[in-house]
């Protein structure tokens, strides 16, 4: 149902004098998830802009945001605690390292400690 110049997906073009002039459209593409298996997850510590909490940050995930989120659902529920997805990051809160660790193992993913 889109149209072929919807104003929604233009890019920063208010108006043009230009005859053969045509609005480029904004690719709405997504990386396709990469198997468990080639994925190099980095788990850390992390602490700074947070107000001295700690949270636990995996990063290197490369795919689409649902399964990102289906991954960071399953780390909250096996560690037991609160989190959320951002950026291509997984923010896991307090240090759980360890177990995120033996889980993403479990899971399938390399995953490096840093």
């Amino acid at each position: 149902m889109s149209k072929k110049n919807d104003w929604k997906n233009r890019l920063g073009v208010v108006y043009s004098t230009n005859d053969d002039f045509s609005f480029e459209q904004t690719a709405n593409e997504q990386a396709e998830t990469l198997p468990p298996g080639k994925q190099t997850l980095r788990v850390q510590m992390d602490n700074s802009g947070r107000a001295g909490k700690q949270v636990t940050l995996v990063s290197g995930f490369i795919g689409t945001t649902a399964d990102l989120e289906t991954l960071t659902k399953l780390l909250k529920t096996k560690c037991g605690v609160g989190g959320s997805a951002k950026d291509g990051s997984i923010l896991i809160q307090g240090d759980a390292r360890e177990k995120i660790m033996t889980i993403l193992v479990k899971e399938g993913y390399k995953a490096r400690k840093i």
